[in-house]
């Protein structure tokens, strides 16, 4: 049971026009009525802003500003909630917030204010590992995704899963409670295409993790090539400014850079490395190890190849073991592309006069997301949690599967299923998960 009363400043640290301190629980209401003077927050009317002033406890005014007070269960983390919006000064607001702590309060943990709302029942734990997703969001897409999490649609669907498991398990359960009741042939084929409908939808859901990873983090676009082909070039054609030193002298890129780009919605991690090239000097060698690192980590590799010089053999692609897009540019063509070039199928480039960028974009795009992803109305993907406990739930519905497949004792099968509904479960909190509340928390801000 909460038995405590938070507070936390919720508007970030610095100057602004307003700052919201944000008090949840049993006493907040109690505590809100010391703290402003004009209405008494005990008997206001919920959801309406009453303006008035914060005083210390002689009655000396330390700000005016507005209180709103949150009834629970309907409230944000499903207790009493007060809400005051200050004027935004660093002192100001600091000041108010240790007033409110010396009322009672106390300090909030990072995330605390969702967690309370996660444990009232207010959102399952997809729902408020979105809110942090939301906050994060740096591009359309990625926002629309954690928008459509956290009005459940990744909860409604492992609810659904959680469900048909349910259904199964209930009837070897059964079975075995009242073995004289033999389950027939049928039933036991039915049995087995429910396991397989359930297996189906994980697999898909694990599917989603790529999806999931590229709009929360951005996918990682590794530009390569040998010295002086353009690559930092590039690089700042793609940003629309100069991020990295451009020179003549080869070696000026000694270490990878990485900037982030909306790319039509899409996140994209643009890594400009090292070139690579016969070297004695130990800082560049160690800078091409880390090209070839980051290439191996890539979900899209951008080869810049200087199109205006002799074809040269490359060995770079034939590195690439995972079969990630590989995109190979033929650069400088605005002086005119070798004759070696001429029945490339590579994409002729110039960062001069930044022909061929729409192109290069379009490329990107398509092998980043299907055409089928990018125009689907639903993007719900999983996150590395959600995945770690889908695959243990796919392990164990394929186990039950089989055993029951080969007839082995219904109560092992049973067994199996219990596990695998423990870990679908874990992914919406339906489970004991104390262990990991913490972890999933502890990323959130101050206040939220």
């Amino acid at each position: 049971m909460i038995d405590d009363t938070i507070a936390a400043v919720s508007t970030a640290l610095g100057e602004g026009a307003i700052a919201v301190l944000r008090v949840s629980g049993p006493e907040a209401r109690a505590i809100g009525a010391q703290f402003f003077r004009g209405m008494d927050l005990v008997e206001a009317t919920p959801r309406v802003a009453n303006y008035g002033e914060f005083v210390e406890a002689d009655g000396a005014v330390l700000d005016s500003g507005l209180a709103t007070v949150f009834a629970g269960p309907a409230s944000y983390t499903g207790e009493d909630l007060v809400e005051f919006g200050c004027h935004g000064g660093v002192l100001v607001t600091r000041t108010l917030f240790e007033r409110l702590l010396q009322l009672g309060c106390r300090p909030a943990e990072p995330g605390e204010f969702t967690q309370r709302a996660f444990l009232n029942g207010k959102m399952d734990l997809t729902q408020a590992e979105a809110v942090m997703d939301l906050i994060q969001a740096q591009t359309s897409l990625a926002l629309r995704a954690a928008n459509e999490q956290l009005r459940g649609d990744l909860g409604k669907e492992t609810q659904g899963l959680r469900e048909d498991l349910i259904g199964i398990m209930a009837h070897i359960e059964a079975y075995i409670d009242f073995p004289e009741e033999d389950i027939d042939p049928d039933t036991g084929r039915a049995i087995g295409q429910r396991m397989e409908g359930v297996i189906a939808r994980i697999q898909a859901l694990l599917a989603s993790a790529d999806r999931g990873r590229v709009l929360r983090e951005g996918a990682r676009a590794v530009i390569c090539g040998e010295p002086n082909v353009g690559k930092s070039s590039l690089l700042n054609v793609l940003l629309g400014f100069d991020r990295a030193i451009v020179s003549d002298t080869a070696g000026t890129t000694r270490d990878t850079i990485e900037e982030v780009i909306s790319l039509e919605g899409i996140p994209l991690r643009l890594i400009d490395t090292a070139g690579l090239h016969e070297s004695s000097d130990d800082i560049e060698k160690l800078g091409m190890e880390r090209t070839r690192e980051a290439i191996d980590q890539a979900d899209v590799v951008i080869e810049m190849i200087d199109g205006h010089a002799p074809a040269q053999a490359s060995s770079l692609e034939a590195t690439n073991n995972r079969g990630v897009p590989w995109v190979r540019l033929l650069n400088k063509a605005d002086l005119g592309l070798h004759d070696d070039h001429a029945d490339s199928e590579r994409i002729a480039f110039s960062c001069e006069k930044r022909t061929g960028l729409e192109e290069l974009i379009a490329v990107l795009k398509a092998s980043l997301l299907s055409q089928e992803e990018s125009a689907q109305t639903q993007l719900v993907a999983i996150n590395a949690r959600h995945q770690a406990c889908l695959q243990r739930a796919l392990a164990r519905c394929e186990a039950a599967r089989d055993a029951l497949a080969n007839d082995t004792a219904p109560e092992f099968v049973a067994l199996d299923l219990r596990e695998g509904l423990e870990a679908v479960g874990e992914v919406v909190g339906k489970v004991d998960v104390e262990e990991i509340l913490g972890e999933i928390f502890s990323a959130f801000c101050i206040g939220k």
